[in-house]
This record gives C-alpha cells, sequence and structure tokens, in this order.
C-alpha cells in the first residue's frame, strides 16, 4: 500500500501525516482506503485521537487512548449506525450478536462521519453482490476541509445556510406591494402601449417614403411636394407624441416603484423588529443590514428601471411580430429564425445566474459582517493589537466575493456576445430573403427597407431583454433573501385576541415553567408565586438561569412548558406591546443610543418632560455627573455610549427604566458595572423606588440582596431554595455556600491587597 493509495480519497488527504505510516503498516497487499474518520473523544467523552478507516475489505478502527488496533471483515449482517446526541456523534458498528465497537467525536467531524457510513454502506454491499463500488471524487472545503457534494461549490458548514435556489417567480411575490397602486399601474401601462405603439409608426411610414417618393424620382419621375410633407409630419407627429408618452409613462411608473420599494423596506424593517430574540441570535447584524439596505434597494432599482424597460421590451417586440407578419408572413417567419435558439440560451444561462447571483449576496455578506464585528468592537481590536488579523479578514472575505464575482462574469461575458451574434445573423438572413423576394417581384424595396427597419427594432430589443435577464435574476436572489425575513415567523407570537391590560397590580406567578434552548433544557418545573409589591432576588452560580427566567418574564422568549402569569391571566394573552410597556429593564450591559443624554434617558417614553427626566436622573444619581458634562443634558453621547464610564452608562440606564414608572421593575446585574460608592448611592435610591413596584433582582454581590424580601435560589435550572436572607443563612445550604464562597473570596482579595501595600 503506497501513500498515494491512501490519498485517492479527497477525506483522506486531509489526515494528519502521524496516521499514514501506522495505517500502512495495517494494510494488506492491494487493499485500499475508501473513507477515514478520525475520532476526538474517548469512552470518558474526554479529548483523545482514534481513527475509523472503512477499506474495500474490512473495518479497520483504533479506539483513542489505545494502541491497538481492530478489524472487522465485511459481512450481510454487519451495520454501521450513526447518530448524534446532545452535541456528541456517535458511531456503532454492530451485527445480530450485538455491539463490537463504538466511537464518540464532536461534531465538527459529522459530515465526515456520513462520508464514512455512505463509504460502508457501499463496500459491504459490493462485498455481498460482487458488484464493484463506482468510485465518485469529491471535493473538499479549502476552509473546514468538509466533504463536498459534486455539484456543490459551497460548504454548508462555513455557510451555515441550508441552500434553497431563488426562483424567478419570487419577484411575483412583490405584487402584494403593488396592491395600493393598481389605478397608478393601470394609467402607466395605458401610456406605455400607446407610447410603443406611437414608436412602431416611422417605420410604416417609410414604405410609401421609399415606393411613392424616393423610387419614382430615382427613375425620373418629380417629387410629390405634397406628399412628402404629409410623411415627414407624420414622421414628426409621432416622435413628438413617443416623446411625450415615454415620459409620462417613465414618470408615473418610476413614482409607482419607489414607493412599492419604500413599502418593501419598511415592512421588512417592521416586521424584523416583531420577531423575537431568538432569531436574532442565529442572525449576524452585517447580513440583516445588507437584507433590509442593499438588497431593497436594487429590488427598488429593477422595479423603477429595468421591469419598466423589460415591459416596453416586451410590447415592442409583440407589436413588431404581429406587423411583421401583416406585412408579410414568409419574410416574418425567416426574421423569427433565430428566436427559438435565443430563448434556449436565456433559458440556460439564466439558471446559472440565478443561483450565482444568490451566491454573491451571501459572500458580500461575509464582508458587511466582518465590517459590523470589527467597527462596533474597535476598542477590543485595538486593545488587543489585532489590527492586521482583521484586515487579514476583511481582505480573506474580499478575495472571496471576487472569486464568486468573477466565475459568474465568465458566463455572461460569454453570454452576452452570443446573443448580439444571433440578432446580427438574424438581421443577415432578411437581407438574404428580402433582395431573393424583391428580385422575384414578391415585396418592394420599401416593404424591405420597413423589414429592415422593424427587424433591427425586434433584435434591439431582443438584446436589451436578454442583458435584463442579469439584473432580473439579482432582483430575484434579492427578493428571496427579504422574503426569508418576512415569512419567518416569531417565536413569541402576538395573540389573535389579546386581553385588554387596562390596570397592572403586579403579580406575578410561575407554574411549572421550563424552558429549552434547542435540545438543552435550561429551566424545568420552576413555580414561583411572587406577589404586588414584593422584592425577590434571583441567585445561584452562572449558568443556572437566572437571566433566562427573566427573558422569560419579560417575553422575549416564551416558555416551552407551563405558563407565566401576570394578576392571573397567561401572559401570552396580552398583546406584547403592553404587557412589555408595564416592565422597566435595566440589564447587565447598559446600551445607548447615538444622540443626546435627555433622548437616551426618554428613550421609553418620548413624550417626557424635562422635569420628568431630571427627576428620573436625581433617582438614579446621575444628574450630577450629567451636568458636569459640556451641554449637560444636551450633551451627545457617541455610538453605544462612547465617552462615558460603564457607571455613568448604567446609571441612565436605570434612570430610563425609572422614567416610565413601571409596576414591574426587574433589575439583572444592575449595580455591576458600578463602583462600591456609586452601588451604595444607588442601592439607597432602590430603597425607596422599589416600593409599591414588584421587584424582580439579579446580583451578582449577594450582598446588595440582603433587603430583598425573598430570594429565589437556582442550581441548574430549578429552584433548589426559597425564603428570606436569615432564613436561608440558617439552614446552611445551597444559599449559604454561596454567601460563604462569596465571602472567602472578598477576604482574599482584601488581605492581598494589604500584603501588597
Amino acid at each position: 500500500m503506497t501513500t498515494e493509495q491512501l490519498s485517492s480519497d479527497s477525506s483522506q488527504s486531509e489526515l494528519p501525516e502521524r496516521w499514514r505510516s501506522e495505517i500502512q503498516a495495517q494494510l494488506s497487499q492491494g487493499e485500499n482506503v475508501a473513507s477515514a474518520l478520525e475520532v476526538d473523544l474517548d469512552e470518558q467523552l474526554r479529548f483523545s485521537k482514534g481513527i475509523i478507516l472503512v477499506t474495500d475489505q474490512r473495518v479497520l478502527a483504533r479506539a483513542p487512548g489505545r494502541s491497538d488496533w481492530q478489524s472487522w471483515a465485511f459481512a450481510k449482517d454487519l451495520a454501521l449506525k450513526h447518530h448524534d446526541h446532545a452535541g456528541v456523534g456517535h458511531l456503532e458498528l454492530v451485527n445480530q450478536g450485538g455491539r463490537l465497537g463504538a466511537w464518540r467525536f464532536t461534531l465538527g467531524q459529522n459530515l465526515h462521519a456520513i462520508r464514512l457510513v455512505e463509504q460502508f454502506d457501499a463496500h459491504r454491499d459490493s462485498h455481498a453482490t460482487g458488484v464493484p463500488v463506482v468510485r465518485e471524487e469529491k471535493s473538499v472545503c479549502p476552509s473546514c476541509k468538509a466533504p463536498l457534494e459534486p455539484e456543490q461549490e459551497e460548504c454548508p458548514i462555513c455557510t451555515k445556510v441550508v441552500y434553497t435556489p431563488p426562483s424567478t417567480w419570487t419577484l411575483f411575490r412583490l405584487w402584494r406591494f403593488a396592491g395600493p397602486y393598481k389605478l397608478q399601474l393601470g394609467f402607466g401601462f395605458a401610456l406605455m402601449l400607446l407610447s410603443t405603439g406611437a414608436h412602431m409608426i416611422p417605420p410604416y411610414l417609410t414604405i410609401p417614403l421609399m415606393d411613392k417618393v424616393l423610387i419614382p424620382y430615382q427613375n425620373g419621375a418629380p417629387v410629390d411636394s405634397s406628399l412628402v410633407a404629409l410623411y415627414m409630419s407624420g414622421l414628426v407627429a409621432s416622435a413628438v407624441l413617443a416623446w411625450v408618452l415615454g415620459w409620462g409613462k417613465t414618470y408615473v411608473l418610476a413614482l409607482v416603484s419607489e414607493r412599492i420599494g419604500a413599502d418593501l423596506r419598511t415592512e421588512t424593517y417592521d416586521h424584523l423588529l416583531r420577531l423575537s430574540l431568538e432569531y436574532f441570535g442565529g442572525k449576524r447584524t452585517g447580513d440583516l443590514m445588507s437584507r433590509i439596505g442593499s438588497e431593497s434597494d436594487r429590488i427598488c432599482v429593477f422595479l423603477s428601471l429595468h421591469l419598466l424597460d423589460f415591459a416596453s421590451d416586451c410590447l415592442m417586440i409583440i407589436m413588431t411580430g404581429v406587423i411583421l407578419f401583416s406585412i408579410d408572413p414568409w419574410l416574418a417567419l425567416f426574421t423569427l429564425l433565430p428566436l427559438p435558439f435565443i430563448a434556449w440560451l436565456i433559458h440556460v444561462v439564466r439558471d446559472r445566474l440565478r443561483t450565482g447571483f444568490e451566491k454573491i449576496d451571501r459572500v458580500w455578506g461575509e464582508v458587511t459582517n466582518v465590517l459590523a464585528d470589527t467597527i462596533p468592537g474597535i476598542r477590543v481590536v485595538k486593545a488587543f493589537a489585532q489590527e492586521s488579523r482583521e484586515a487579514s479578514r476583511f481582505r480573506t472575505a474580499n478575495k472571496h466575493n471576487l472569486a464568486v464575482n468573477d466565475k459568474l462574469n465568465k458566463i455572461w461575458s460569454l453570454f452576452s456576445p452570443t446573443v448580439s451574434f444571433l440578432t446580427e445573423l438574424g438581421l443577415l438572413v432578411i437581407w438574404v430573403f428580402g433582395i431573393y423576394q424583391v428580385s422575384k417581384g414578391h415585396i418592394t424595396v420599401g416593404v424591405l427597407s420597413a423589414f429592415i427597419a422593424y427587424s433591427s427594432r425586434f433584435y434591439g430589443r431582443l438584446d436589451s431583454m436578454s442583458r435584463i435577464v442579469s439584473v432580473t435574476q439579482k432582483s430575484a436572489s434579492a427578493a428571496k433573501r427579504i422574503f426569508d425575513i418576512l415569512d419567518h415567523v416569531s417565536s413569541v407570537p402576538e395573540p389573535a385576541n389579546p386581553v385588554k391590560l387596562a390596570k397592572v397590580d403586579g403579580n406575578i406567578t410561575l407554574r411549572e415553567v421550563g424552558f429549552r434552548y434547542g435540545n438543552r433544557a435550561v429551566n424545568r418545573g420552576i413555580s414561583i408565586d411572587i406577589k404586588a409589591g414584593e422584592m425577590i432576588g434571583l441567585v445561584g452560580h452562572s449558568g443556572s438561569g437566572k437571566s433566562t427566567l427573566v427573558n422569560l418574564i419579560c417575553r422575549f422568549y416564551d416558555v416551552s412548558e407551563g405558563a407565566i402569569m401576570l394578576d392571573g391571566v397567561d401572559i401570552r394573552s396580552f398583546a406584547v406591546s403592553d404587557y412589555r410597556r408595564n416592565i422597566g429593564l435595566v440589564l447587565q450591559e447598559p446600551f445607548l443610543f447615538f444622540g443626546t443624554i435627555a433622548e437616551n434617558l426618554a428613550y421609553g417614553k418620548p413624550e417626557a418632560t424635562r422635569a420628568e427626566i431630571i427627576a428620573a436622573a436625581r433617582a438614579a444619581h446621575a444628574h450630577e455627573f450629567i451636568l458636569r458634562l459640556p451641554q449637560g443634558y444636551d450633551s451627545m453621547v457617541g455610538e453605544r455610549g462612547q465617552g462615558l464610564s460603564g457607571g455613568e452608562r448604567q446609571r441612565i440606564s436605570i434612570a430610563r427604566a425609572l422614567l416610565i414608572d413601571p409596576k414591574i421593575l426587574i433589575l439583572d446585574e444592575a449595580t455591576s458595572s458600578v463602583d462600591s460608592e456609586t452601588e451604595k448611592e444607588i442601592q439607597r435610591a432602590l430603597e425607596n423606588l422599589v416600593q409599591g413596584r414588584t421587584t424582580i433582582a439579579i446580583a451578582h454581590r449577594l450582598s446588595t440582596l440582603q433587603k430583598a424580601d425573598r430570594l429565589v435560589v437556582l442550581d441548574r435550572g430549578v429552584v433548589v431554595e426559597e425564603g428570606a436572607h436569615d432564613d436561608l443563612m440558617s439552614r446552611e445550604g445551597a444559599y449559604y455556600r454561596l454567601y460563604q464562597a462569596q465571602a472567602r473570596n472578598v477576604d482574599t482579595d482584601l488581605d492581598d491587597s494589604a500584603s501588597k501595600e
């Protein structure tokens, strides 16, 4: 067995070199490797390397952590089973007697595992039937080395999308946005019809002008001035009429198209805002910005310019065809001879362009994603001196974008000249057959001249239509990406008949609440009864489900099991916006918008007076530092609050929540970003502010929750303890251990600080 034989399979060529000598020693003479999988987990799910091979004769394996090799010859009852669970892939080799071997691997190897099973099934069946396996070469992704199908050009792992080709029919879905403009569209279409008809007049007038004026003049007859004036007046009048009608239809239809594009952008953005946090968790910011911005703009340009040209071309071709057949059917038939070939070429190239342009859109999304990551995170980039790394990421994405565009341009560069060649060929056919018809006396020179003029327009429009194929496919790709947003149904739906939320007391009840992220259970069987005006604290280790529980109460996500009640009514029965208006939320990571301090404070209540804004800022102990800013409450804050300290941003966030005077106040690590002195000030303010409000607080420092009416201790998504601080301390249970562990850390920090001094 040679090294070349080992590399014969695409997946094999990507194995680390350390396996090659060992594999070669295990193979017998003439035995070839069909596929291989490097497993990376042992039986205890610890990281360790092993390998499984499928050859044309048997299965070979070396388990992680072992030095010996195992071998199983192909048999009819031998089966290789593949499944995954909780992020771990499993392969099991079994026969009628039971399990022979089992291997585990991380899901990054899953595509290689699928390929291994395919090769196993093929060679086992070949061994049983005697029919040789037809070798199918497969390429690999240059980035992650995953095997690709023969016609697959993009890696499903790297693109992280389920690929479905866009269809030109997607553009017809835009008709729903044209509904409000039916009258304008009808008027514009009528103008287009009249304008196209006006363009048909001049070539027809060349027939009498040629046969009754020019040819008789060449034969010695005098020129009839009145007849010339009549025909010339007709040419001028038709030109002016075509200009006026063309201006009118272009203006009307362009206005309508722009409004359709604007409505599309608005509805897409509105729908995006109504989607749940779950949707945004799986999307890149740059990709969504690209869809709403550049993709909708591309559709708008298509509707306002190219679609109008396409419709005009279609009308011109139809009218020209009718006129040609009315003049001379045989000559018209020869005129349309290249048309089937052009139609076939357009059909073939359209499919390639359709898939290519969507690929370009996704690759361009990679470029915008780099920008969306880097620019907001520029402080982190500079802090870790990763400018060159981010520049390299951008160059790589830009190079990928260039390569995909180059590949598509190869197709388009051949298509467009080919259509032009066929149109020129069509005109040549007309000349040849037309001269023959004139020589036989079947048509006049004037008729041939008119045919040439009409044919030039016919093929000119046909060539223009073929060029619009590119724009149409780009727009179809853009429409598909926008409708991917519009078709997505929120996982937090609005109720069909919402319950009116008139007065809120603030009683919150959780009944056997459970929640899952995919297959992972985060919260299970949580039942808590929070009375109106009560303050409870949620405590527990990181990952115990505290923030998830708050997200469920805010209805950022809907519960997977159980129900959350507000004043005895399921919160899923309320309109989402009505329900959230009664919640004041202060997040662990405060977010400020670009604008003034006053605008950020009044974000939840835009109609708030300056006095109300100042009162909220005073309550959050933010008034003093705001007055020290150059323009006070009118001072501009940079994007995401740049220019303010973490504590200052947090206090503005607290004031913003307090300004709406909510009945329910949720503090998610609200004081984690402030110093001890500021924390004390905020705590003193909160003691008064929580009066009359149902308050749910999460705090890293347990000492800040001592004045809570009740503490709820979470561990691994379930409630393990509940009670007041003193009561929980006396039990010496989970809360006691948390408190003591934190106290020891504080003491250690103080001792270390003292020793350094």
